[in-house]
C-alpha cells in the first residue's frame, strides 16, 4: 500500500480509500497492523491535525429504534449540508464469530446519500459495545472531512461504557415505558449519558413517552452535576424517528453542549484523556497478544494444564507466568 497516496486520498474525501483504510485497521494480520499504524501516523500530521468532527456515541437496548433514529437524524444533518459518517457495531456470535452487518440495509435512504458514509463492523470479542478498532475508524472518518460521526454501539445495556472513551457526546436512546425514575438512577451507562432521548414519542405511545421522559429527567436531577456540563445537562428529551418530532431540538442541544465544552476548555482536555486511555488499551492488548506467541504460548499451555490437574493454584501459576515474562 502507498501510505502517502492513501492518506492524501482520504484527506480528499475518497470513500473507496476510506473503506479500504478501515478494512486495513480492522485486520489482525501483523503486516496489516504495521501499515495501519503508519497510515494513522501519516494522517495525524498536518493538515489532518486541525480537522475535528463532532463524535456522537449512540447506545440503547435492542428494539429501541437506533437504526431508524440514525437514518432520520442523519438525513436531517445531510439536508442541512453536513457530511455524516455512521460507524455501526454489530454483535458477533460467540460460537461462530460471525456478524450479520445489516445496518446499511436498515438505513437504505441514508446509505444512498453521497454526503453520508455507513460502515458496519463486527464487535468480535471486544466488550463495551464497540469494536476494538472503532477509535481508529473514527480517526479515519475525521481525516476524510466528515462533520459528524455517529458511533452506534452493539446495544446490550448497562455495560456499554467504552463508547464514552471514543465520542465527544454520548446519547442514550430509550423506549417509552422503559423504566421508572429509580431505573434512571442506575449507575454505569446512565451516568455517562449527556443526553437521553426517549424515542417512539408518537401516536399511541406519546403519553407513555412523555411520562418516561419526565421520569428520566427527575432521575438525572438526582445525579451529581458534572463540572464539564452547563446547567441543565444532562437532560432527557422526547423524539420520534418516524415523524421527525424533536430531532431538530435534540441536535440544537447537542451543538449547545459541544460549543460550551469547547469554550470552557473541556473539549480538548477530554480528547487528551481519551488518547491516554487508548494508549493504555493498546499496551494491554499488545501484552495479551504476546501471550499467544511462542515461547509464551507453550508456557501458558503447560501452566494451564498444571492448574487443571490441581498441581498449581491459578494464582501461583499466574505469578510464575508473569515472572517468566519479566513482569512479575
Amino acid at each position: 500500500m502507498d501510505i502517502g497516496g492513501t492518506a492524501a486520498a482520504i484527506r480528499n474525501g475518497d470513500r473507496r480509500a476510506l473503506a479500504r483504510a478501515i478494512t486495513l485497521v480492522e485486520s489482525a494480520r501483523a503486516d496489516h497492523r504495521a501499515l495501519a499504524v503508519a497510515l494513522l501516523a501519516a494522517l495525524g500530521r498536518a493538515p489532518f491535525g486541525d480537522r475535528q468532527a463532532l463524535r456522537l456515541g449512540l447506545s440503547g437496548t435492542p428494539g429501541v429504534g437506533k437504526s431508524t433514529f440514525i437514518e432520520a437524524f442523519g438525513m436531517m444533518l445531510v439536508d442541512a449540508g453536513l457530511r455524516v459518517a455512521v460507524l455501526a457495531v454489530d454483535p458477533s456470535s460467540a460460537r461462530s464469530g460471525g456478524s450479520i452487518l445489516g445496518d446499511k440495509t436498515r438505513m437504505e435512504r441514508l446509505s444512498r446519500q453521497p454526503q453520508a458514509f455507513i460502515r458496519p463492523s463486527p464487535s468480535q470479542a471486544q466488550m463495551g459495545g464497540v469494536a476494538r478498532r472503532t477509535r481508529e475508524a473514527v480517526a479515519l472518518c475525521e481525516a476524510a472531512g466528515f462533520d459528524v460521526i455517529l458511533i452506534e454501539t452493539v446495544g446490550v445495556g448497562q455495560s456499554e461504557t467504552m463508547v464514552a472513551e471514543t465520542c465527544d457526546l454520548f446519547v442514550l436512546l430509550m423506549a417509552p415505558a422503559g423504566g421508572d425514575e429509580l431505573q434512571g438512577v442506575k449507575r454505569g451507562i446512565m451516568e455517562m449519558a449527556d443526553l437521553i432521548l426517549v424515542n417512539k414519542s408518537d401516536g399511541d405511545l406519546l403519553a407513555a413517552a412523555t411520562r418516561t421522559c419526565a421520569d428520566y429527567a427527575g432521575a438525572l436531577n438526582l445525579l451529581r452535576h458534572r463540572p464539564q456540563d452547563p446547567p441543565g445537562f444532562p437532560k432527557a428529551m422526547p423524539v420520534s424517528a418516524v415523524t421527525g418530532a424533536g430531532l431538530a431540538q435534540a441536535w440544537a442541544e447537542m451543538q449547545a453542549l459541544a460549543d460550551w465544552r469547547r469554550a470552557q476548555g473541556h473539549w480538548a482536555a477530554r480528547r487528551a484523556e481519551q488518547a491516554a486511555h487508548w494508549f493504555g488499551q493498546e499496551v494491554r492488548q499488545g501484552l495479551l497478544a504476546a501471550l499467544d506467541r511462542e515461547p509464551a504460548r507453550g508456557l501458558m499451555g503447560r501452566l494451564a494444564a498444571e492448574v487443571g490437574q490441581g498441581a498449581k493454584t491459578p494464582e501461583a501459576a499466574a505469578a510464575e507466568m508473569l515472572a517468566a515474562l519479566g513482569r512479575g
